[in-house]
């Protein structure tokens, strides 16, 4: 009765704090959309009449695309609506894309009395509103983006009374974020600004000739400004762009190239300290990005996740079997608890050393997730062995399981399999197609029956595009060479007679 008393207590408790958790949570997000709506809405209604009326009927249109927005992200990218982080990068993306067009508008006003006698007006053209749509195209998504450029677009449109201005920013937002879709180099900004530069010469004369203004003097004039919005686009995305990736730990294509440089200090000292592990990382990173586009992710963030998925074996890379040359292995004098320890030990060891040298967050997920929570299946048999023959106590398999979680994502899945298929690989003692095929089919079944495949929203037909790519690359690896002449190498003994045996 006491236990039945203390544990509907305990239930109890646990209820409360989840009511009281998502009190706060809802609280928090009823705070920063009513702090988001109102500094936007005071921001574009800058200079204007602030009447109060006004400042209130902004805020709750503002409010509704928010919240918008929100409900867009819960659908379609419930992994970002998800992250607190992701959803305060928005908000300060939107506010200040709002608040740098504000100041350049200010700007660009004050200096057309240099150009002599034109309308005021016209230097809207050359806000740079677009640079969040290439930023959140970057940063986040693309999906993301579009929403952005949509709800960027009609904010414009409510701040300069102009429907047509609505128009033109929707266009530069949409040609910004499509310009930087696969960015892999910083030039390619400066490129997508030059694109998108035309694309605004030819929206914003579109927009002169429906207001019947195309044969004046103004058109050479918003041509002109219209150009110089690409360029201060991409001038803004190159200056902004590092000091986000480093504030929200954020990885782009930019930033992934980067990382795959081998001699980044992570892959040098991986080379130096454990160069069997090195290679095994090329190896898996070749497997995942072959596949990756098969199933729908960046072969990129596959391949660099991969290079970097056991870096945690520079502790104590002695103790796997790829960096042993000693015949004797380091694991003889230790009992398979210790072993499955250590062994299990790399994960926990990559994640500090990822931490430590600030690599992505996406990238020190994977190394995290990379093994599951799979078994440590050999030294797990060996403990049962000794169990049988009773030179160990009793064995729990909990033990020989590494901590996961389990992979999240469809590139943690990738790496999952591809390292396991690798290593088993090298095993293989006469690897033929046929026997690499099964292979590759028993170790990703295995994984999928273990249930280390639940969470990462593979498909079976994805599985299967899986297994045929790693088949095929691994079928590639291990090809026959024919012997080149006068470099046959063998026994310097095999001439010799064998030794006749003794009698016993």
């Amino acid at each position: 009765m006491k236990d039945s008393k203390r544990h509907g207590i305990k239930v109890k408790n646990n209820n409360y704090k989840k009511i009281e958790n998502f009190n706060k949570i809802v609280i928090t997000k009823i705070l920063l959309l009513i702090l988001f709506s109102m500094a936007l809405s005071i921001s574009i209604m800058w200079r204007k009449d602030l009447s109060i009326e006004t400042v209130i009927g902004t805020s709750l249109l503002i409010a509704i695309l928010l919240i918008l927005l929100y409900k867009d992200l819960m659908r379609y990218r419930p992994t970002i609506y998800r992250n607190y982080s992701i959803m305060l990068l928005i908000g300060i993306l939107l506010l200040g894309n709002i608040l740098m067009g504000l100041g350049s508008y200010y700007i660009l006003e004050s200096s057309t009395i240099w150009l002599g006698d034109i309308d005021p007006q016209l230097p809207i053209y050359a806000i740079p509103l677009a640079t969040g749509s290439m930023l959140a195209a970057l940063l986040i998504d693309i999906h993301t983006a579009i929403v952005f450029s949509v709800i960027t677009s009609l904010l414009a449109g409510i701040w300069q009374g102009e429907p047509l201005y609505s128009i033109f920013s929707f266009i530069s937002g949409l040609t910004a974020a499509f310009g930087v879709i696969r960015c892999k180099k910083r030039s390619a900004i400066w490129r997508a600004g030059l694109f998108m530069g035309l694309v605004c010469v030819l929206a914003s004369l579109m927009v002169i000739f429906i207001q019947g203004q195309i044969f004046t003097i103004n058109t050479p004039v918003v041509m002109g400004f219209a150009f110089f919005n690409g360029l201060m686009v991409a001038t803004l995305v190159s200056a902004i762009l590092p000091l986000l990736e480093y504030s929200f730990n954020l990885s782009t294509d930019i930033s992934l190239l980067e990382l795959l440089d081998l001699n980044q200090p992570l892959m040098r000292n991986l080379l130096i300290a454990a160069p069997g592990t090195y290679h095994h990382s090329i190896i898996v990173g070749n497997l995942v990005e072959s596949a990756a586009e098969a199933v729908g992710v960046n072969p990129l963030l596959a391949r660099v996740s991969a290079f970097y998925h056991d870096i945690g074996k520079t502790k104590m890379p002695e103790y796997f079997i790829e960096n042993q040359s000693r015949p004797v292995s380091m694991h003889e004098k230790l009992t398979p608890q210790m072993s499955g320890l250590i062994i299990i030990s790399h994960v926990k060891e990559g994640v500090e050393l990822a931490k430590q040298h600030k690599l992505p967050d996406s990238i020190i997920d994977i190394i995290q997730q990379h093994h599951g929570t799979s078994v440590v299946a050999f030294f797990y048999q060996k403990a049962k062995d000794r169990q049988e023959n009773g030179v160990s106590p009793l064995v729990e398999e909990a033990n020989f399981r590494y901590p996961g979680p389990k992979p999240k994502t469809r590139v943690a899945a990738l790496v999952l399999m591809a390292d396991a298929v690798e290593a088993a690989s090298r095993a293989l003692t006469e690897p033929i197609p046929t026997r690499i095929s099964a292979l590759v089919d028993r170790i990703v079944n295995h994984f999928f029956l273990d249930g280390q495949l639940d969470d990462c929203e593979l498909t079976l037909r994805d599985l299967r595009e899986i297994k045929s790519h790693f088949v095929y690359l691994l079928t590639s690896m291990f090809h026959r060479r024919v012997d080149y002449p006068g470099f046959e190498t063998k026994d310097e003994n095999s001439d010799k007679k064998p030794a006749k045996p003794e009698a016993v």
